[in-house]
């Protein structure tokens, strides 16, 4: 954080190494900063990142009052930790290797032009920065489990064992869960070849008797208000207590899918009976048929009971082979001569469960074949499945005592019987966020009271690289809730998401943000007095991030703000900005750049890219040395969802022939890392051809584009053909006004 008290003083070092001095004029550089900026200092060296060049810089920060540093060399990808000064300390990067002297022609008067305005940008930008001060709030280290099961008591354990206070809360009157039912468990240790002990017992006993951990069984939640740091959460049991907690585990596990609308695979029948079921039954020791008590020595297990099929579950539950396996093992054990017969669409049994697999293949009795079960039939004394398509060729028909069903496992947040008797048109947003939802967290947030989630409940995240984080920041899923899984694996996923809701205490308590922008310090600035009351703001935000009075100006909630700026991007009369992230400073680079004129032959265009996969993959076609137009300038966005269409409208007036806009994936399988970034852009592009009718110019001169972090080898495609394109149009107009 800068003393304001402090006068300014910027200093801009340029790098000469990794073939920036071999590809453009270093001392044409340093007129732009001394003749243009007026920078006060400005030196060069050949490597900035080695000893003497951080030392350069250093001395001047500690001997000649430099505050504001510039360094103009590799991308800010690279090197952070070297070019750390601490947070007494402004820093802007300038990437004169990855994307000019590594992707483009060297000595060339378009790639001098090129790294001359990527500096002016650095500098300009430099100049619009004021210092961050972070919001402070009072971070409260309690940790809310919710959920009793295995992965909510190992969530609790693993909190308390790190010094944090728990409240841990079981809607029944006892911990373990469906994990009490399990009669063994699957493999957890090596050779995985043997079902193991079902240790829940032992493992409930060490949270009753841990002093850390408060439970709280034959308990709902009736709301949770707040914001991380600063969650008050009414339980209700019997009578009400409000309990404060700086984050949230929501672990409320699972259930199987719904048997009865499983009729054509016998559900109903005598002796047909689920893999829940099948597991009481078998804690006894000796494996009967419900309709008679006889022994049932012809067990046929159907995979993927429900799952895997767009009239039921269309996705895979993930455990259900294993479990099935495991079944067939106890079959075995409970009678010699019974055998087990497991008819599979694909035998799935991912990790260490591939060598239990390969175990039980090696008993003589138990059969596996792939098939797909059509009918069930009750013939006399036995069951009656027909089979298509098996390994065995054709329909076959198979006898049997007893028939489970591989039921999938549903995330205990999905209720499709909840519904809000509204008129669709009247729906509020916290309406929408009800529908198809169990009422388990009952947040009092303005964008709904559970959960944004997946088609049949699953917490939604950006799976790969933020699995445990949802749309509501300091709320961490694990377990079941999460996405189908086996005890060991859930055991793991707890351990993961309670080291997670512990890093967001920690991080809120210095004023910084949790994930993406792990450490940021920055917060937007909401200047009320102009606001109109749209909405689009707490509409916009995916984080549930503000609130509204009763006129509709939007309510901050520092803790729970990811820093996206997407409400930036959203407002129009641009009255949210950062401190170091804002509508002026980014319209500061665009004016910074030099727009050749009309008659000069040369185009000049703006690539607006995120910095979470798309710049990534800019510094990769950088690295891999991929060749691009230089005509055009890339500015890097927190967000695609941040862009202000005030920018657009700012390069088309000044002289700019087309912008080009890149994020990341969105839709279904979407990557954005602030969810809905790269879709709002997308969405805003109608308010973007208003501005280019106004303009008079064609709509062709801006495009939207989706790019994954690891398609880089695309990028030079997109820029060429995109300049290609504004090559075949007239210059812009409006160059020289």
């Amino acid at each position: 954080m800068v003393d304001e008290a402090k006068p300014v003083k910027t200093g801009v070092y340029i790098c000469s190494g990794c073939d920036i001095g071999a590809s453009v004029d270093i001392e044409q550089l340093k007129k732009v900063a001394v003749s243009e900026a007026k920078v006060p200092v400005c030196k060069t060296h050949e490597f900035f990142c080695g000893a003497d060049g951080v030392g350069v810089i250093k001395n001047d920060i500690v001997t000649d009052g430099v505050n504001r540093v510039v360094i103009a060399a590799c991308s800010g990808r690279v090197n952070y930790d070297v070019f750390d000064f601490g947070e007494d300390l402004m820093l802007e990067r300038v990437d004169l290797r990855e994307k000019v002297a590594w992707s483009h022609e060297p000595n060339h008067e378009d790639t001098l032009m090129l790294a001359q305005d990527y500096l002016r940008m650095g500098i300009a930008k430099m100049k619009s920065m004021e210092p961050v001060v972070p919001t402070l709030d009072t971070m409260d280290e309690t940790i809310l489990v919710i959920g009793g099961g295995v992965t909510g008591i190992t969530a609790a354990r693993n909190a308390a064992l790190a010094g944090h206070r728990v409240h841990l809360v079981e809607k029944t009157a006892r911990l373990g869960g469906w994990a009490n039912a399990f009669s063994r468990t699957l493999p957890k240790k090596s050779p995985f070849t043997t079902p193991e002990e079902n240790d829940i017992a032992q493992r409930a006993r060490e949270v009753e008797t841990d002093p850390f951990i408060t439970i709280h069984l034959n308990t709902t939640i009736k709301s949770i208000a707040g914001s991380p740091g600063m969650f008050d959460a009414t339980l209700l049991n019997g009578k009400e207590i409000t309990v404060r907690a700086g984050s949230i585990v929501m672990a409320t596990g699972w259930k199987p899918y719904d048997m009865s609308k499983l009729a054509h695979l016998g559900a109903g029948l005598p002796d047909v009976v689920s893999a829940v079921e099948f597991e009481q039954m078998a804690a006894g020791g000796s494996i009967k048929r419900p309709s008679d008590g006889k022994p049932a020595t012809r067990v046929l297990f159907v995979q993927c009971a429900g799952s895997r099929d767009e009239n039921h579950l269309p996705y895979c539950s993930s455990v259900c082979c294993s479990v099935s396996l495991k079944q067939a093992a106890y079959v075995r054990q409970s009678d010699p001569d019974a055998t087990a017969t497991i008819v599979y669409k694909d035998m799935r049994t991912p990790g260490e469960m591939e060598l239990f697999y390969k175990q039980i293949q090696q008993d003589p009795g138990v059969f596996m074949t792939k098939g797909d079960v059509r009918k069930v039939e009750r013939e006399g004394d036995e069951l009656i499945v027909t089979v298509d398509n098996s390994l065995l060729g054709g329909s076959v028909k198979m006898a049997a005592d007893m028939v489970v069903l591989a039921t999938g496992l549903v995330p205990t947040t999905y209720d499709p019987t909840v519904t809000v008797d509204k008129p669709a048109d009247q729906m509020t947003d916290r309406d929408k966020f009800k529908v198809g939802k169990a009422p388990i967290l009952n947040l009092t947030y303005r964008k709904g009271s559970e959960l944004p989630d997946l088609k049949y409940g699953f917490a939604d995240s950006h799976f790969i690289c933020f699995p445990y984080e949802t749309q509501r920041t300091g709320i961490y899923a694990a377990g079941c809730v999460r996405h189908p899984m086996d005890m060991s694996t859930a055991i793991n996923d707890a351990a993961g998401a309670a080291l997670k809701a512990i890093q967001c205490i920690k991080l809120g308590a210095q004023g910084k943000a949790v994930h993406p922008r792990a450490g940021d310090q920055s917060y937007p600035e909401f200047y009320l007095h102009r606001c109109t009351q749209c909405k689009r703001c707490t509409e916009e935000c995916p984080f549930g991030t503000l609130d509204e009075d009763e006129k509709g100006t939007p309510k901050p909630n520092p803790t729970r703000c990811r820093r996206c700026g997407v409400c930036m991007g959203a407002c129009p009369e641009r009255i949210i900005n950062f401190k170091n992230y804002s509508v002026p400073m980014i319209a500061s680079m665009i004016k910074s750049m030099e727009i050749p004129d009309e008659f000069s032959g040369k185009r000049r265009a703006i690539a607006f890219i995120c910095e979470n996969d798309a710049m990534p993959a800019v510094d990769m076609a950088g690295i891999m040395r991929l060749k691009y137009d230089p005509e055009i300038r890339v500015i890097p966005l927190r967000c695609l969802g941040s862009l202000n269409l005030v920018w657009i409208a700012d390069a088309l007036s000044a002289g700019v022939d087309g912008i080009l806009m890149v994020g990341c994936k969105h839709g279904d399988d979407y990557q954005c890392h602030f969810i809905k970034g790269s879709e709002l852009a997308n969405y805003r592009m109608g308010k973007v051809q208003e501005t280019l009718s106004r303009m008079m110019l064609e709509p062709e001169r801006i495009q939207v584009e989706s790019l994954a972090i690891s398609e880089y080898q695309r990028l030079p495609e997109i820029i060429n053909k995109f300049m290609a394109a504004l090559r075949a149009m007239e210059p812009n107009p409006n160059k020289g006004f």
